[in-house]
């Protein structure tokens, strides 16, 4: 096991060396810090003095990728590569380009994040399963039938329906939370209570049809046929052996997700006002603030790959027959 997650984090350098070399391609080749400038100060009447002072104050007039006027190592050290791009692999994510210190940001931000994306993942997690046994042990009947109709249909609905009717319905009509906006200690529980129920209500008709159609293919394997020549009732065999063997597909997609929890909502982050990492995403984006934009790419694919790794390791945990060589 030791040796296979040494291997797994040894074959994510080269991946993380790739995403940082694409990111990099992507913001000053493609996109020159000349334009970055010019975003920042204005298209119109910005002056060549102006742009160069700017590049200046944040060390983007150096060159890319080396440095022919230096001496020694700081050939490559003193360039807009090694400066903006390598010091990531050092989790230093340097200072955004309205001069804010994006490590700071980043850890103030995620708690936010964190506090909306936990209890949707875990109370999702529960209802979730919970329904989708529901209507396996129900199967070819109405309970069945009335929940599949349900859940296509509210696949079918954009997110946004949700998040802007909870906020008319809920808080508009009934008044019951706030619209928007975000508290510190126990304050902050009316802010996020909305946010949770959207996010529940928006991924239960995905995931319930998905672990439902886990399930039915679960039921129709041959031990489970066995189980039930062996006497055992419909509701051991399907919460004792079907839950268990499901779980493998279920992990695959549950485990992955757990890192990117701290990444927070884009979306809903920045339509009910949650100071997260999902809203500072979107606010980077729209100023046009690349060294963020770098920033939370690079994050997003460590997590991802912290993601895949515990997803492997839990399989041993659910299924004793997967063995790591």
């Amino acid at each position: 096991m030791i040796a296979y997650i040494v291997r797994r984090l040894l074959y994510a350098i080269p991946i993380l060396i790739g995403v940082n070399v694409i990111t990099f391609t992507l913001f000053f080749v493609v996109n020159s810090p000349d334009d970055m400038a010019r975003v920042q100060l204005g298209v119109k009447r910005v002056t060549p003095e102006a742009i160069q002072k700017w590049k200046e104050e944040r060390g983007y007039d150096k060159p890319l990728l080396y440095n022919g006027a230096a001496a020694g190592a700081r050939q490559f050290t003193d360039t807009i590569f090694y400066g903006n791009s390598v010091k990531l692999f050092a989790f230093d994510f340097g200072r955004s380009d309205q001069g804010r210190d994006i490590g700071y940001d980043i850890s103030t931000r995620m708690w936010p994040s964190l506090a909306i994306a936990i209890p949707v993942f875990l109370v999702g997690l529960l209802l979730y399963v919970t329904a989708a046994l529901t209507m396996a042990f129900f199967r070819a009947t109405y309970v069945d039938f009335w929940g599949v109709v349900m859940c296509v249909t509210m696949m079918s609905i954009s997110s946004m329906f949700y998040i802007i009717g909870g906020q008319y319905l809920i808080s508009k009509l009934w008044g019951l939370v706030p619209i928007s906006g975000y508290d510190v200690g126990p304050h902050a529980v009316k802010f996020l209570l909305l946010p949770v129920i959207v996010g529940l209500v928006g991924g239960f008709g995905e995931s319930v049809r998905l672990y439902r159609t886990l399930f039915l293919e679960e039921i129709n394997k041959e031990y489970v046929k066995t189980a039930r020549s062996k006497g055992l009732t419909e509701a051991r065999v399907l919460f004792r052996h079907v839950l268990q063997n499901a779980m493998i597909p279920i992990l695959t997609g549950v485990v992955v997700v757990i890192p990117l929890l701290f990444m927070g909502s884009l979306v809903t982050e920045a339509f009910f006002g949650i100071p997260g990492l999902g809203s500072y995403t979107i606010d980077a984006i729209n100023s046009q603030d690349f060294a963020v934009v770098r920033a939370m790419v690079f994050l997003g694919s460590v997590l991802y790959i912290i993601g895949l790794i515990l997803t492997d390791i839990s399989y041993t945990l659910v299924d004793p027959r997967v063995r790591f060589e």
